[in-house]
């Protein structure tokens, strides 16, 4: 099966941020589409289920069209794999949870803190050292949680949590998948991903199953795995057709789709201290990363000048 066999990095950066841009839509959708079947009273985990089970069908189909050759969903570390499985899908209970009782620009502004969260992680578990600089990214960036979330005041809600939960989550899955890559093909991981998902959810979502009241709805519901399957393709073809480096801050267009579908779906728009929060943090996560890509460039040139 070619499509589960690594691809080799082809150099068309238009076209990997164009694909970025696709792929970030696909999510923001699905995060729409959840908050929407949420509130009429479909539960996290069925919602979850969904998500992953759809992924699984597809990615199966994809297998079978292989012949099932199981010799291509062999890899190295597969407990990690697996376990990288497991953390997105604790990701997007937490998240499709949280979704129900937050707004979009909330959940997306928190979300975003992964970053933050992955340069303080780097350093314990993947020994990768953070300066002065970075640890003042970190800083603020957290501020900018803080005053996004405004734990002291009256409009707090618990759920706020599950968000910071779902970007923790995010955060060890993303690490994870820093130390796979390279070793385990992405449509192998794709795979796993579907099938931990599924498999996990499966009796959750049996227990509090409610059926939608309208084909629409069964639509919207049936939809989440697939646009969650096409989005991350997407992501993975935009990671083979340009350098990370450069794709990285067209992902903060997810904060813009989801503040003009909670405007369009919901009718709300994000007040001045969520705008200021997301702010800080796309500008901290952004420090972060500039400075992770001076440091990598360095390092380059002196392995090339010995």
């Amino acid at each position: 099966m070619a499509r589960f066999a690594s691809k080799a990095l082809e150099d068309k950066p238009f076209v990997g941020i164009l694909l970025i841009l696709i792929a970030n839509l696909m999510f923001a959708c699905i995060d729409t589409s959840s908050k929407w079947l949420g509130v009429l009273g479909l539960g996290a985990l069925q919602l979850s289920f969904m998500r992953y089970f759809g992924h699984f069908v597809i990615s199966l189909g994809l297998f079978a069209a292989s012949d099932f050759d199981f010799r291509q969903l062999r890899c190295e570390r597969i407990w990690l794999v697996v376990l990288r499985g497991a953390l997105l899908t604790a990701s997007t209970v937490f998240n499709f949870a949280s979704l129900r009782y937050l707004p979009l620009t909330l959940t997306s502004t928190i979300l975003f803190s992964a970053p933050i969260m992955i340069c303080v992680l780097s350093w314990p578990l993947l020994r990768e050292p953070v300066g002065l600089i970075r640890w003042s990214a970190v800083a603020v960036g957290f501020a900018g949680v803080a005053i996004a979330i405004r734990p002291f005041d009256d409009d707090f809600h618990v759920a706020v949590l599950l968000s910071l939960s779902a970007a923790f989550c995010f955060a060890l899955y993303s690490i994870l998948t820093r130390k796979l890559a390279g070793t385990v093909p992405p449509d192998t991981m794709q795979f796993y991903t579907g099938l931990v998902g599924t498999f996990a959810l499966v009796p959750f979502a049996i227990a509090e199953w409610q059926n939608p009241a309208t084909g629409f709805q069964w639509g919207v519901l049936i939809g989440l795995g697939i646009l969650g399957w096409v989005g991350h393709q997407f992501l993975t073809n935009a990671m083979s057709l340009a350098p990370a480096n450069l794709l990285m801050p067209f992902g903060y267009v997810f904060i813009l789709y989801l503040t003009i579908s909670s405007y369009l779906v919901f009718d709300q728009l994000p007040d001045e201290w969520t705008v200021l929060g997301a702010s800080i943090i796309i500008a901290s996560g952004l420090i972060i990363f500039y400075r992770e890509r001076m440091l990598y460039t360095r390092r380059k040139t002196a392995e090339a000048e010995r």
